[in-house]
């Protein structure tokens, strides 16, 4: 089937390049794509979602940073 698609003109040059690279057209490149997209996305759609799991306490300590794991082993060494 021909369609015509816009594409960001980034896209369309790593595209070209790929289609040289492979030695693909670039109808071909761009249905390569779609078929992972699309297989990709049935491999994740069965999954179950984790649930982590949660505990009760006093929740987020002040003086602790997330970003600092230097805080968190000191405050975990404190207990």
């Amino acid at each position: 089937m021909r369609t015509t698609i816009n594409l960001q003109d980034h896209l369309l040059m790593q595209a070209k390049q790929v289609a040289l690279s492979e030695n693909n057209t670039m109808g071909g490149v761009i249905e390569d794509a779609l078929r992972e997209f699309f297989a990709r996305r049935n491999r994740t759609a069965g999954r179950e979602k984790t649930k982590l799991p949660t505990y009760r306490g006093a929740g987020l300590q002040p003086g602790v940073d997330l970003n600092s794991t230097a805080s968190l082993l000191d405050r975990m060494e404190d207990r």
